[in-house]
This record gives structure tokens, sequence and C-alpha cells, in this order.
């Protein structure tokens, strides 16, 4: 654990990352949230139809890219481990800038099933939405603690951000698979 005592500039330095990861883990589920009570004028001149297939392949991947994480670090294969959390966090920020895209240019889809699977549908969906706000933050920390070698803090924040977000990779694509079906 970093042992670093508060006037250290390492203290210092974390408390600069540690506010600006709280100020992104309120910010980014507040724009994501603005996005669906802004009022659309028109339709929008670009295509962005393809995005949601998109949006699935990007959390397929993500999802395989924890597990070949997961899997590497629990062998002691670091370098692996590493680059496999670095390719999550990218296709997740890819996913997330094209997600924002998506909401801001395309239309609203609704689903339309009913019965058990709309409340399987609506289960998923809202277990996946809040999740996804929740690991925002763990995420961050989670990064960061491992850039700045702070690894007893990254094996800690870990364990709970690892199966969150695979979860919530995971049910992004379950969420795609069954409203697909309603894209106009």
């Amino acid at each position: 654990m970093n042992t670093a005592n508060q006037n250290s500039p390492a203290a210092g330095s974390d408390k600069k990352f540690l506010i600006l990861i709280a100020i992104l883990s309120i910010a980014i589920p507040v724009v994501v949230a603005m996005l669906f009570f802004m009022p659309k004028e028109g339709s929008s001149s670009v295509d962005v139809s393809f995005l949601p297939t998109l949006h699935a392949i990007l959390n397929s991947l993500t999802a395989f890219a924890l597990v070949i994480g997961y899997y590497n670090i629990r062998k002691g294969n670091i370098r692996v481990h590493r680059n496999a959390m670095a390719t999550a966090f990218g296709l997740s920020a890819v996913f997330l800038v094209s997600y924002v895209t998506y909401h801001f240019l395309g239309e609203r889809t609704i689903y339309g099933g009913d019965g058990f699977l709309k409340l399987f549908y609506y289960f998923i969906l809202l277990t996946h939405i809040v999740l996804a706000v929740v690991i925002v933050p763990l995420v961050l920390l989670s990064m960061y603690f491992a850039l700045s070698e702070q690894f007893v803090r990254h094996r800690r924040i870990s364990k709970w951000t690892f199966p969150i977000w695979l979860y919530v990779a995971i049910t992004g694509v379950l969420v795609y698979i069954l409203i697909s079906p309603y894209y106009s």
C-alpha cells in the first residue's frame, strides 16, 4: 500500500487524480442521462443506425479482454494482464464515445416484446444501467492504482471492478440482442 504521508508529492498527485476521477464519475453519467431527456429537433443527416451493432461488438470484445486479463493475472502473467486490461479500457472508451454519439444523433428505440421476455429485458436493462454508472469510478480507480503502482489498492478495488465490468459488458450485448428486432 502507498504509505506516503499527506505532505509527499505522491499524496498530492493522488488527491489531484482522485478529484479528477470523482468529477468524471459524476460528469459521464450526467451527460449520458441528459441525452435521453434532450429534445431532438428533426432527424439527423448522419446515419448512425450501424452503431448499436458496433456497441455489441465493442462490449463482446471488452468482455473477452477482461476474461483474458483475469486469467493471466491469476497465472502471474502481468504483461498480458496489463495489455488485456488496457485493451478493455480502450474498447470501453471507444464504446462510450460511440454510445454518446448514437444517443445524440439517433432515434430512441422502444422494446416491443411482452410477457416474461419484457420483464427479463427490463431487469437486464435496469441492472446494466445502474452498474454502468457504478463501474465508471471503479474502472478509473483500478486503472489509476495500477498505473501509479499502488498494487494493494489496485487489487482491493479490482476485486469489485472485474465482476461488475464483466457483467456490464455481457449485459450490454444481451440488451442489444433483445432490442435489435425493434430497431427501425
